[in-house]
């Protein structure tokens, strides 16, 4: 039997019980009353039916709160079981009174059949009731202890699966980090590798260089020792060139010397004759006159010296100053 058998069980009795009590609270009280009209002031008769719907109220409380209580698998002592058969018995009293009062058996029979079935109906629907709780709480943890089982198996299941899963990831991130290894180390001798042939590379390159260096600095040693050699040359000759100059100029101030020594022993010569009484060749005549005009004699000395006219000497005369200055002017104008 699952739950919803035993739901459905536990409906019928809750549903016969409430018909049992509501058909034994009716006939209760249709029965009561005339007996409670009967021994009630005539002012009160309308109170008849207000202690049989108390009796029933009780008995509504008893059956309901002792199905809540079943339900609930609790329980409420003594004191519910002595409002119960309370109810229970003065219902039976108030139905089976009016018989008895009248001597009818039959009467007390018939009327103690709706109260003493309430009773039982009490009592055996709490049974009934606890035992269904019984059940049902027992098949809930049947059911909750299968689910238990369930969720435990699918839990290991899960957890098998999520094994399996992390097994694989982690199989699979070995090998990835592997492969990833295999291809840093093959990357890392390639590099080195590579690193190698740049490093041959550059060293080769420096060796070159270094050659290249090496033959730069000795062409520009080989040219600089060239062009101080060039330069020493360059110098010893002008050495020579200033030595040679310095000697031409010495051996030309020398000629200059003995030339102008010369000329002046001329000059002397020529002037030394004193003032002459015949005229002289124009050959003697010049070169007294230019001697006189070397010597810064005058004019009239000059004539005296060599016997030619004053406007003769004084023509010669102009002719040397303007000999002496045509050199200053184009001196001056260079």
């Amino acid at each position: 039997m699952n739950t919803v058998q035993i739901r459905s069980a536990e409906r019928a009795l809750s549903v016969g019980t409430w018909l049992i009590v509501a058909g034994a609270m009716l006939y209760s009280i249709l029965t009561v009353t005339p007996l409670m009209a009967a021994h009630t002031p005539a002012g009160w008769k309308w109170t008849a039916p207000i202690l049989p719907l108390v009796v029933d109220a009780a008995v509504v409380i008893v059956v309901r709160l002792d199905s809540v209580l079943a339900r609930l698998g609790g329980d409420g002592g003594r004191w519910p079981v002595v409002l119960r058969w309370l109810t229970g018995c003065m219902t039976l009293a108030l139905n089976v009174t009016d018989s008895a009062l009248k001597n009818d058996l039959v009467g007390m029979a018939v009327h103690a059949v709706a109260p003493l079935l309430l009773i039982v109906t009490a009592e055996t629907g709490l049974a009934y009731r606890r035992a269904i709780t019984a059940a049902v709480t027992r098949l809930e943890a049947e059911q909750r202890a299968e689910r238990e089982a369930q969720e435990q198996a699918a839990r290991e299941r899960r957890e098998a699966a999520q094994t399996q899963a992390r097994q694989e990831r982690e199989h699979a991130a070995t090998e990835a980090r592997e492969q990833r290894e295999h291809e840093a180390r093959l990357a890392r001798e390639q590099t080195a590798r590579e690193e190698a042939a740049r490093a041959a590379e550059r060293a080769e390159k420096a060796e070159r260089e270094q050659a290249e260096r090496e033959a730069r600095e000795h062409r520009e040693q080989m040219r600089e020792h060239q062009q101080r050699e060039r330069e020493r040359l360059a110098r010893e000759a002008e050495q020579r060139r200033e030595a040679e100059r310095l000697a031409s100029e010495q051996a030309a101030h020398r000629q200059q010397q003995e030339t102008a020594e010369r000329e002046a022993r001329e000059r002397a010569e020529l002037l030394a004759g004193g003032p002459v009484s015949e005229k002289q060749t124009e050959d003697v005549a010049r070169r007294i006159v230019a001697a006189a005009f070397a010597e810064g004699l005058s004019i009239r000395t000059a004539v005296e010296l060599c016997g030619w006219s004053l406007g003769w000497v004084t023509a010669r005369y102009q002719e040397l100053r303007d000999t002496r200055t045509a050199p200053a002017l184009e001196g001056a104008s260079s």
